[in-house]
Order: structure tokens, then C-alpha cells, then sequence
């Protein structure tokens, strides 16, 4: 109003509670001439997949609102998975997934059990969703799963939701399915298996295959990381009806996009001419680890994804060492609680790769 002393806005006063201290996602990415920081496919896709999904792309009618249900990528899914439209979620990436899972089930008095080192967005969005936090470690050397305390703490009465991802981001192993035998059989929680990876482990280690038996049993697929579609956003949620129709019920309407919707079902239509770049993934994944496993100072995991997690020493250094000296990224997990002096390094193409070893041997000899 006229006459009166103008005085700023104080946003963040106005911020809920639960959301304060949020700051927008920054995966410190710096153009590079090979980036191995995101576990993205880096490998070219069959040109047959990528003609089919350029055609499907200019083919869709941008004037109209797409299908708010993805239903025709759903009866894909449904069928190559064996099971029923009615199973399956499709969303913007497995990252709206997760959050409308915890935005659903989570809350106060809704507690998330995890297993750290994991995907640190489980915890941010809990925290979104003002969901209580229960962290059993793994195994500081081999990460593996402590069962047992797991399944204690999935026991507790506020205990509403497990998430577990398999193969594990960052460490890279699988989940034994004997541990989601026990929470389902021993438990009343939700279980959530986070399988964005699974396919460079081989479909026979999913556990999709469980959902159609065990109704608290939820998995968490994507479309970014085999089919190298990162960037068209698509996740879906393989889960009892009652649990997709709940979901349903709250998500963003229209969060699948036309163009995403029609190239995700040229994809999935033709995901059987992708097992040579999955197939490729794999075989550079072990030539990588032997070539890391032959650069003193620097101790490997075995991984069942397409990235592998080291330790060496002066970590940091050297990830910004190969960024500014050989124009390489990878992602640094120094400053995560049990990953001390820890990279994460995604399976690149065959030249990309050995970039990345000639790099570190050098880097590794100058920082001893």
C-alpha cells in the first residue's frame, strides 16, 4: 500500500516445518567429455529401438491430454510381466513412485525402515512426508543386510513401510530373497523392493515374479538405466491392486507425458533387441572391476548393477583430479556415513572405460 515502508517476503518463515533445510537437487554435474556420474546407459541402443521410438515420438498429438493412467504402457508391463492391468503403476520416473508410496503410507506415526548406504532420497522424502526414519546399518565391510535386526525393526508397531534396493545404489549387491521371505512371513510392514537395476543382475533375480502371491509386497521398476531412457522419466510400480488403486487415487494428474507414454511402449515392445547392450554392460562391468582391482590402493565390491563402487585414498581429490585434469566424472560418496574415501563409478562403453583406467592409475600413483 502507498505510504507504507515495503518490507521483503520471508519465505522461509512461511516453509512448512518439515520442509526446512530443503535445498534443490544438485548432482554436481560438470559437462565432461565422459561422464560416469549417474549410472545412465551410456552404451547406443539397437538402431531398430531408437527408429521405433523416434517414430512413436512424432506421431503423438501434443494438442491433447494424455491417457492420465498410462493404460496402454500398463497393458505392456502387465503382459511381460504376467500380470493384470490392475498391478501395475506407471510414473514420472520411480522417483514420484517413491514419493506418492510414502505420501500414501508414510506420515507421523507411519515409520520407513531402510538399510544405509542406500538411495538417499528414501530418506529426503520421508522426511517430505514427515515420516519417521529407522535405519538398520549394513554390514560396514560387506554390506550386506542384518537380517535379523532388520525384521525386528520391521516389527515394531509404528513400522509401516521396508524399502530395499536390489541390486543396492551405491554398494551395488543383490537383496537375498530370503530376507523378503522373512519380512513378508514374520511382519505386517510393507515391503518395497527397489529393482531400478535388476536388469543387468538377469530377470531371473527379480522377485516381480512374488507380487501375485504376497500383497505387501511392492517392486519398483524403471526405464532409465537398461533401456536408456533417463531422461524421458518413467517408472512403474508392480503392487497388489488395492495398493496401485490407493496410489492412484493421490498421484499428480497427467504426470506421464504424451511423448513419454508412446516412446516408453516402442521400448518396452522391442526390449528384447536390448539384451546385446545389457549383455555388453555386464561383460565391461567385469573388465572394469579386474582393471580397478589392478590399480594399487583401490578396493572393489562386487556389483550385480551397471556401476561399481571403490575405495581408494584421497577420493574427493581424485574425483575432481579426473574432472578437471582428463575431463572424466564420477559420482563422489566421501561425504555419506560408512563410504569414506568412497566413488561411485558407472560401467561406460568400452573407450570410456579405458579412459577411466588409464586416469586412475595415474592419479592413484601421484596421490599415494
Amino acid at each position: 500500500m502507498a505510504g507504507r515502508d515495503a518490507s521483503p517476503l520471508d519465505v522461509t518463515g512461511r516453509v512448512r516445518p518439515a520442509l526446512a533445510g530443503f535445498e534443490p537437487y544438485d548432482p554436481a554435474f560438470t559437462p565432461c567429455r565422459i561422464n560416469l556420474s549417474a549410472n545412465e546407459n551410456t552404451h547406443p541402443l539397437p538402431a531398430s529401438v531408437t527408429e521405433a521410438m523416434r517414430a512413436a515420438a512424432v506421431s503423438c498429438a501434443l494438442n491433447r491430454y494424455p491417457d492420465p493412467m498410462a493404460n496402454g504402457l500398463r497393458d505392456l508391463l502387465a503382459v511381460w510381466h504376467g500380470v493384470k492391468r490392475g498391478n501395475v503403476m506407471v510414473g514420472n520416473g520411480g522417483d514420484e513412485l517413491l514419493f506418492n508410496l510414502l505420501f500414501t503410507f508414510g506420515g507421523p506415526g507411519h515409520a520407513l525402515i531402510t538399510c544405509p548406504p542406500d538411495f538417499s532420497e528414501y530418506a529426503n522424502f520421508a522426511k517430505m512426508c514427515e515420516t519417521p526414519v529407522v535405519t538398520v546399518w549394513r554390514d560396514p565391510v560387506t554390506f550386506e543386510i542384518d537380517v535379523d535386526a532388520l525384521v525386528a525393526a520391521a516389527k515394531a508397531d509404528d513400522a509401516a513401510l521396508v524399502i530395499l534396493t536390489s541390486p543396492n545404489n551405491p554398494t551395488g549387491n543383490l537383496v537375498d530373497p530370503s530376507i523378503i521371505r522373512r519380512l513378508l512371513d514374520e511382519t505386517d510392514a510393507l515391503v518395497l523392493l527397489d529393482e531400478a537395476y535388476i536388469e543387468f543382475s538377469g530377470e531371473d533375480a527379480s522377485l516381480v515374479g512374488w507380487v501375485a502371491d504376497n500383497p505387501r509386497l511392492m517392486v519398483l521398476r524403471t526405464l532409465s538405466k537398461a533401456f536408456g531412457l533417463a531422461g524421458l522419466r518413467v517408472g512403474y510400480l508392480v503392487a497388489d491392486p488395492d495398493v496401485v488403486n490407493m496410489v492412484g487415487a493421490i498421484r499428480q494428474i497427467y504426470s506421464e507425458d504424451v511423448l513419454a507414454q508412446s516412446v516408453a511402449c516402442a521400448a518396452v515392445s522391442r526390449r528384447r533387441e536390448l539384451a546385446p547392450v545389457v549383455a555388453d554392460i555386464v561383460a565391461e562391468r567385469a573388465r572394469l572391476e579386474a582393471g580397478l582391482a589392478g590399480i594399487k590402493g583401490v578396493e572393489t565390491w562386487p556389483s550385480a548393477a551397471n556401476f561399481l563402487l571403490v575405495r581408494m585414498p584421497g577420493a574427493s581429490r581424485v574425483r575432481a583430479r579426473l574432472r578437471d585434469e582428463f575431463s572424466i566424472l564420477v559420482r563422489d560418496f566421501s561425504y555419506a556415513p560408512g563410504l569414506e574415501n568412497c566413488l561411485r563409478i558407472t560401467v561406460g562403453t568400452r573407450p570410456e572405460n579405458d579412459a577411466l583406467l588409464d586416469a586412475l592409475a595415474i592419479l592413484a600413483r601421484e596421490e599415494a
